[in-house]
């Protein structure tokens, strides 16, 4: 969270995943981040793709988002990626569900690279939405 809460312009986070335990210890960052008009966006699966538990949290917690001012994109068929970019040059990639995963053995790797993280943005094709 200290490169989340060091951001100056922009948070793209990829999380299929978004649950409201782990949204609890996020949203205080989110909200300086938006204060400071870091623009954030969100990218995650479709809520309809849960189970009925999960389905409901994520609903709340897009909604949440919303009404905060983050931009959150949808995506349809099974969404699985997990990535971070911060202020493009920061790239946070690998099996951890960013939004909604606390406590397991996931791993995260951190590339501070201008390259590398711009070309996750080129191959994500984010040019034509941020």
């Amino acid at each position: 969270s200290k490169d989340l809460r060091s951001c100056k312009t922009e948070v793209i986070i990829e999380s299929p995943f978004i649950t409201s335990d782990r949204m609890a210890t996020l949203y205080p960052i989110f909200e300086k981040l938006i204060q400071r008009k870091v623009n954030v966006y969100v990218i995650t699966r479709d809520p309809s793709e849960h189970s009925d538990v999960y389905k409901k949290q994520s609903e709340a917690e897009i909604q949440r988002f919303e009404s905060l001012g983050v931009q959150v994109f949808i995506c349809l068929g099974n969404h699985h990626r997990k990535l971070a970019i911060l202020d493009r040059k920061i790239l946070w990639e690998g099996s951890l569900n960013i939004l909604s995963q606390m406590k397991s053995r996931e791993i995260m790797r951190r590339i501070e690279k201008k390259e590398t993280a711009g070309e996750m943005f080129r191959f994500l094709k984010l040019k034509r939405f941020i």
